[in-house]
């Protein structure tokens, strides 16, 4: 049995419970996983009132408890809700609000944001949701400074995802800051997905099929992650994919929802974190193979991304390796 100091998530359920999304939740935090040890999470499901609650496909879940369930759990997840316009219990929105002002963490996947929105928690924070619901999140929440491209937005401890599927990249966010990369690579095999997906969601737009230019550069992407230490001055990448400078600009936009230099900065750093928590490489060498250059420059890009130097990082999510 978990030990009692394992963290405990708490995932609310609903009339109307969207099944994916709770799945999402249940699949990364609620399944037993004794081969990563008894501190792994302790996972438990609350509503609103008592007795069963009906989701999509007929599915009933009987809850453990209610809502000061939430308040008590380390982690809250809101795995959907019924619909932009659906308004939340205000038992359930003052029970958010209390775990906040407690220093709970609250995640919430696709729709869940609303919920979010309706408790205040999000005005003048970053958030996200669903690309087909976001001119209405904006509507009327003005005060939420909606990611429009984000598979999922961390701003404090609150946490939101995109549509339905990027619940379970949030989630994995969240086993890898509670637990390391590694934790996070082990449960992603599991569920047969990439631990880590980039880009952002406005890749799943509707939009026309890639051209054949966008196919290249989808491969110089690919490229580009497996030889993180060269430069990559936006001049190769657009010589790489045979466009034009301008061309590359675009499509790695298009691609990853953001500009060329930042994309590289976001997979160096990523790598660089891996590195940092599953070897023993030196903090120079680190630097060298995720592209940095020097040392100094890799600690003062690291510290500003991250909030720690890489070597109080690799000390809090590697325990086994000395800075």
């Amino acid at each position: 049995m978990p030990k009692p100091s394992a963290p405990l998530v708490a995932a609310l359920v609903y009339d109307g419970l969207c099944t994916f999304e709770f799945g999402c939740a249940y699949e990364v935090f609620g399944l037993a996983r004794p081969e990563m040890g008894p501190d792994w999470y302790r996972f438990a499901t609350a509503a609103a009132a008592p007795g069963p609650v009906r989701g999509g496909g007929g599915v009933q879940v009987h809850p453990d408890g209610g809502l000061d369930l939430l308040v008590e759990a380390d982690t809250i997840v809101l795995p959907g809700w019924p619909g932009p316009d659906a308004k939340a219990p205000e038992a359930l929105l003052d029970v958010l609000r209390r775990a906040h002002a407690r220093g709970r963490r609250i995640v919430s996947i696709c729709g869940g944001a609303f919920v979010l929105a309706q408790s205040g928690l999000l005005d003048g924070r970053r958030a996200t949701t669903h690309w087909l619901h976001q001119q209405r999140l904006a509507a009327g929440f003005p005060e939420i400074a909606i990611d429009p491209h984000a598979l999922y937005v961390e701003d404090g401890n609150i946490l939101t995802s995109a549509g339905s599927a990027a619940g379970l990249d949030l989630c994995l966010h969240v086993v890898r800051k509670d637990f390391g990369s590694s934790a996070a690579n082990s449960v992603a095999r599991r569920l047969v997905i990439a631990p880590h997906r980039d880009g952002g969601q406005s890749q799943f737009v509707q939009r026309p099929l890639v051209p054949p230019s966008g196919r290249r550069v989808s491969a110089l992407l690919d490229t580009i992650r497996t030889r993180l230490g060269e430069p990559w001055p936006v001049e190769r990448m657009a010589q790489e994919a045979r466009v034009s400078v301008r061309s590359i600009q675009r499509h790695i936009r298009d691609a990853t929802g953001m500009p060329p230099g930042e994309w590289l900065q976001t997979e160096r750093l990523a790598h660089a974190r891996d590195m940092l928590e599953e070897t023993k490489l030196s903090i120079e060498a680190i630097a060298a193979m995720a592209g940095f250059g020097s040392a100094t420059n890799f600690r003062q890009h690291f510290r500003a991304a991250v909030g720690l130097p890489p070597a109080a990082y690799r000390s809090r999510f590697h325990a086994g390796i000395a800075p």
